[in-house]
């Protein structure tokens, strides 16, 4: 009767904790899809083509697409060649931002993405696999009235993919290419009120630059950024998280030393798992506002990739450390062959960030894509890393099968037992089996909303409310992954409540009982639980 009350109470606080996470799961989605506005902003930009005879290029000033000072423009390139002026003697320049407006550091980043409008002519067609070769420069201000001040300079290279529609005749004179956009520039910060780029575009036949590429008309940039009002939304949330994963923490890990024993595997590593979340948790994009830290975009998939390699590796120890006649637990050597893809996979996906990434810390115009040697290097890091995770997966659904086979078996162990205990059996083996259906409950929330985040237009209109899918994808998911470390936490932490063997009147005896764990695997300091011996017993029988 006590132990049947007992676990009536257990499952009635599972219940009540489950029913408020799945209200903080709620307010997650409605804080990004009714507060928040879109994530990001795409911004059109032309170019305007300005007029450079200066003999030494590299040491000329600025030239500024409009205002007070603005350069000396032409129209096209016919009235170029009417003039008798130079292709190397014009540069393309294009402000950030567009008239009246300012820059700020809510931003957070700056993405920037090209597209050339080519014209086809007889006598200037555009070359197969052609390359057009960029000298392209960057330079800041913080006021309308002082000088440009140069952040980066560069010559890059960039593969022209276009295709033309129509029959390359002198009918067809004058019809642009369609042409795929190009990568030109992504900034980790936006620390400056107002930017300028200069692009110019070298022609020297005897090397070959820039010969072939068709008939250049205009250059369009595309500048993507962080809306500063999602910004102070998932600024607010990072800070109202980091508090709450902590005291979690403290309190997980005060009521593993307060045992008697040593902490075992499993605790250890959901112990990390909440050390990598409070990792990412930690709003340090705070002093982005006031600092011009570039590196905060590497730094954020850094932390990341800890986060997403801890949460593989736990599930796989998960599974591993409840599978009941297994010899080798409570050991994170017994793993490596599941935990090693993980390692390798992450691993080669850091290397690819590096690559690209890191780079843009002192090149924002680099891009790994451009020639064929990064492009296969990035290509082969992409692909080992999904052969890993394929494997992972593999392993992972194996030991799923594995686990939930040998539940099974020992339910029919069960009737056997004393009321009291069989009911605390069941209501361990029920919190697994409720663990692993949240878990693949998070799994499939976090992929359905990516998808249907890409597949929508951005947002829902219902009546007067607008909904911001994406901006919920993101605060959303985000939340649920933190209020899933936090259930493990919860669920997870010793009891010191003890249970002992029925009395001959049924109830539950308390003085001489073991202490009371969630999981099913843990071994005591006197001996394994009484799940182990029976799974032992059944798996030598």
């Amino acid at each position: 009767m006590a132990g049947a009350i007992i676990e009536n109470m257990s499952t009635k606080k599972l219940c009540i904790v489950g029913g408020i996470l799945l209200v903080f799961q709620v307010i997650a989605f409605l804080v990004g899809g009714l507060i928040a506005p879109s994530p990001t902003t795409a911004v059109p930009y032309m170019s305007v083509k300005c007029i450079d005879v200066r003999k030494n290029h590299h040491k000329t000033k600025w030239l500024m697409p409009w205002g007070p000072n603005h350069c000396e423009k032409i129209k096209d390139f016919d009235e170029a060649m009417s003039r008798q002026i130079e292709a190397n003697d014009i540069v393309f320049a294009v402000h950030i931002p567009l008239p009246s407006k300012e820059m700020s550091p809510w931003f957070q980043f700056m993405l920037f993405i090209m597209q050339l409008d080519i014209a086809f002519k007889m006598d200037n067609d555009l070359k197969e696999n052609a390359e057009i070769t960029l000298d392209v420069s960057l330079a800041y201000r913080d006021d309308m009235f002082d000088d440009w001040k140069e952040i980066a300079h560069a010559v890059e290279l960039r593969k022209l993919k276009c295709t033309f529609g129509s029959p390359k005749t002198l009918d067809s004179e004058g019809r642009h290419y369609d042409c795929d956009f190009l990568p030109f520039m992504e900034i980790g910060s936006v620390a400056h009120k107002y930017y300028l780029i200069n692009i110019r575009l070298p022609v020297n036949e005897r090397k070959g630059i820039n010969v072939g590429i068709g008939e250049i008309k205009d250059i369009r940039l595309v500048g993507i950024h962080q809306n500063g009002g999602f910004t102070k939304v998932w600024f607010a949330m990072k800070t109202f998280l980091t508090p709450s994963i902590l005291i979690i923490m403290v309190w997980y890990w005060r009521r593993i030393t307060l045992m008697t024993r040593a902490p075992v595997l499993l605790e250890k590593v959901i112990f990390a798992l909440g050390i990598s979340m409070t990792f990412i948790n930690i709003p340090v994009e705070w002093f982005s506002i006031g600092f011009d830290w570039t590196w905060m975009l590497l730094f954020g998939d850094i932390r990341q990739g800890i986060f997403y390699a801890m949460l593989l590796s736990f599930w796989i120890i998960f599974c591993g450390e409840h599978m009941m006649d297994q010899n080798e637990r409570n050991r994170l050597s017994g793993y490596w062959k599941q935990v090693g893809p993980i390692a390798v996979g992450s691993f080669c996906l850091f290397i690819f960030d590096m690559c690209e990434r890191g780079v843009q810390l002192k090149n924002p115009f680099y891009s790994i894509w451009t020639t064929e040697v990064g492009t296969e290097l990035a290509m082969a890091f992409i692909i080992v890393a999904g052969i890993c995770l394929c494997l992972y997966f593999l392993f992972l659904c194996f030991m799923v099968f594995q686990v939930f086979r040998n539940i099974s078996g020992k339910q029919s162990s069960l009737p056997a037992m004393s009321k009291a205990r069989r009911l605390h059996y069941e209501g361990l083996i029920f919190r697994f089996k409720f663990l692993m259906l949240i878990t693949l409950a998070c799994a499939a929330m976090t992929v359905i909303f990516f998808i249907v985040s890409q597949v929508t237009e951005g947002h829902w209109k219902w009546g007067d409310i607008t909904i911001q899918v994406n901006s919920a994808f993101f605060t959303g998911i985000y939340g649920m992954w933190n209020l899933y470390v936090f259930a493990l936490m919860f669920l997870y932490a010793p009891s010191h409540k003890n249970y002992g063997d029925d009395q001959s009147n049924g109830d539950l005896a308390v003085g001489s009982g073991e202490e009371l764990q969630l999981t099913t695997t843990i071994t005591h300091a006197d001996g394994p639980t009484e799940v182990y011996k029976l799974a032992r017993k059944e798996a030598q029988e």
